[in-house]
């Protein structure tokens, strides 16, 4: 019965994970000596040494905070009773609150 209590759960599925990941250390296969190419990272086997390539997310972000603040408003309005003014109108207010947030992140 000892076993379900959450703490003692944790620590012996821990221990058993730990076991377990230190036999199978033990089983792999280790190269011995120089490894080579091995070292190297894999682009689609171009020499990556030579120049770097940085992805801009300056635009992803936009996106990204649009698809959140839509989320969260279906989110709102879905679950806010409609048969009260009060909460339907806290509704209407976090939508305006939205659509102002998104004209302000889009702007130019």
């Amino acid at each position: 019965m000892y076993l379900l209590v959450p703490p003692v759960a944790f620590t012996l599925i821990l221990i058993v994970v730990w076991a377990l990941s230190t036999a199978s250390g033990t089983l792999g296969f280790k190269r011995k000596g120089p490894r080579g190419a091995l070292d190297k990272p894999y682009a689609g086997g171009e020499d990556v040494s030579k120049h770097r390539f940085q992805i801009d997310y300056g635009e992803f972000f936009p996106f990204a905070f649009f698809f959140t603040i839509m989320h969260v408003v279906t989110l709102i309005v879905a679950t806010a009773p409609a048969r009260t003014i009060e909460n339907l109108s806290i509704a209407v207010i976090y939508v305006l609150g939205a659509l102002l947030g998104l004209i302000m992140l889009f702007r130019r």
